[in-house]
């Protein structure tokens, strides 16, 4: 059966995001402050006026509408002023993770076919080698905070170019091509238009209650789509105040949260592990603080329960994907009684369904009871349009209905909320970002002394889930596992490293060859690794 959501169905504008963001700001929201980055800041009228310049600026570098262009660097007003600057000129923003290797900044430069790149002074050795790589003109290239060489965000700005006219259709013009792996498998393009972002920023607003008063500190990557949509784009869209960090580190999280009042914050799962265990934290005034929202990745019912008490904060998860721009449940912020241990309920506008894994066929719920498990499928505004250059895995991901598969096993709780039981997907989630074990299986066997692997998730209080690599020897060959781990962590990105190795004799498969990880992940460690 469908279930929908018990909010009204909200309006969903037909226009593009720097439109529905930035446009009618009336003469009070232009003088408040929208960004602050460390001692720097911006007020809406400014941000609009910056946006305007590098779209501008962009123009006259020969960015055109359609144009994809790579965004690598940390939050701070330069990410926010270049990514609202490429949709303003009517281009596409592919965020790269800003850990990511050369080789994987080449993957995604060549998939996405991008033709422009920028980023910042620190990311700069990392960019120029993965774009060459991939074969892309350092020409089109700009550094933000200034490198001999490369045009930076403080000389755009100061050309003055007039922003172009854009002729723009909101719900085709691709605005952002995210990376995910979606179920399995490794990273694809996620094609989300400005009707996608637009749609699930509308629905969220009734949801999370971001309001003008509210100072949200902005610790989650921007280049991730909860960072990108749920945080950026949700709470300038309904004028809140952002303060940025470049990265998570407690202390300076705290501080920030002290001295800046901050009254909603948006984290994940391995955030709520250090608030509410870490003794530091009762050394910090954090009485301003609302509202915690946790995202990316299932939040523990204790934990959640220990965060309350000891914060004394309205807790809300929620339940999202990139390919649903991203969120599409949350726990309801004016009822308490949903346990914080689970996803919450549809938001507005979103239809869901349960469906056995093995059979397809719907599973029954009846409210007030608890349903049987089944994978989750969801329908709305803020579907994705596809994976990019990759029909068949849009075909197996997508219903010709427009229901599209999570690879999540919930069960609907009595008042309509759902819960994450287990994971169809293979995806590992290490503080809260996507592992995807056939990328590290694919790096482990181009090693000469490694004949077979299988990695998989292994619990983890902090991380949430470690990757795990088991690992089957060449014949006479000797290596050992801090070796293993040394070999992946120089080819991926710091969060895709490998933290556990174990060697065994062969790898469990399927007689079509499908590894069987549910073989691998409760075996335990009987004997330390070679």
């Amino acid at each position: 059966m469908t279930i929908t959501s018990t909010y009204p169905d909200v309006d969903i504008p037909d226009v593009g995001v720097y439109d529905y963001l930035f446009a009618g700001l009336r003469p009070d929201e232009l003088i408040a402050v929208a960004i602050i980055d460390g001692e720097r800041s911006l007020t809406y009228g400014e941000l609009q006026a910056a946006v305007n310049a590098f779209a501008g600026a962009l123009a006259a570098l020969g960015v055109t509408p359609g144009d994809v262009v790579a965004l690598h660097a940390p939050n701070g007003i330069g990410f926010a002023v270049a990514f609202h600057g490429i949709l303003r000129a009517g281009a596409t923003v592919t965020t790269v993770n800003a850990l990511y290797s050369p080789h994987e900044i080449a993957n995604q430069l060549r998939d996405s076919r991008a033709s422009a790149y920028i980023t910042i002074s620190s990311l700069l050795p990392a960019a120029l080698a993965g774009t060459e790589e991939a074969g892309l003109s350092t020409d089109a290239f700009i550094v933000l905070d200034a490198v001999e060489g490369y045009p930076s965000l403080t000389e755009l700005l100061a050309a003055g170019e007039p922003a172009p006219q854009v002729d723009l259709d909101p719900k085709t013009h691709l605005a952002v091509l995210p990376y995910s792996s979606g179920t399995t498998g490794l990273p694809k393009g996620v094609m989300l238009t400005h009707t996608n972002l637009v749609a699930n920023i509308a629905q969220c607003t009734p949801a999370l209650k971001v309001s003008p008063d509210d100072a949200v500190i902005a610790v989650l990557p921007f280049f991730h789509i909860y960072g990108m949509n749920v945080l950026l784009n949700l709470t300038l869209r309904n004028r809140g105040t952002l303060v940025t960090l470049p990265k998570f580190d407690l202390v300076e999280f705290l501080t920030t949260i002290r001295d800046r009042r901050i009254t909603y914050a948006f984290i994940a799962p391995p955030v709520a592990v250090a608030l509410a265990k870490h003794p530091i934290v009762d050394s910090y005034d954090l009485s301003s603080l609302r509202v915690v929202v946790s995202g990316a990745a299932p939040l523990d019912e204790t934990l959640g329960e220990a965060l309350v008490q000891r914060l004394g904060i309205r807790l809300l998860q929620g339940f999202g994907m990139t390919e649903l721009s991203p969120v599409s449940h949350v726990t309801p912020f004016d009822d308490p009684h949903v346990s914080v241990g689970s996803i919450g309920t549809a938001i507005p506008n979103i239809e869901f369904k349960i469906v056995d894994p093995d059979t397809g066929d719907e599973i029954t719920w009846t409210p007030g009871e608890p349903s049987a498990p089944g994978e989750m499928l969801v329908r709305g505004p803020n579907v994705m349009q596809g994976y990019l250059g990759n029909p068949e895995a849009t075909t197996s991901t997508i219903e010709p209905d427009g229901f599209l598969h999570t690879g999540d096993i919930v069960v609907v709780g009595p008042q309509g909320e759902a819960y994450v039981v287990d994971r169809l997907k293979e995806l590992i989630k290490y503080k809260g970002y996507q592992v995807p074990p056939a990328e590290l299986e694919a790096v482990l066997l181009t090693h000469p002394a490694i004949a077979d692997a299988a990695v998989v998730a292994h619990p983890d209080e902090e991380a949430g889930e470690l990757p795990r690599a088991f690992v089957v020897l060449q014949h006479g060959a000797s290596l050992s596992a801090a070796e293993v781990i040394d070999y992946v962590a120089d080819r991926v990105a710091p969060h895709k490293k490998v933290r556990i190795v174990d060697f065994i004799d062969t790898v469990p498969k399927s007689v079509s060859g499908k590894i069987l990880r549910k073989d691998l992940k409760g075996r335990r460690r009987v004997a330390p690794s070679p």
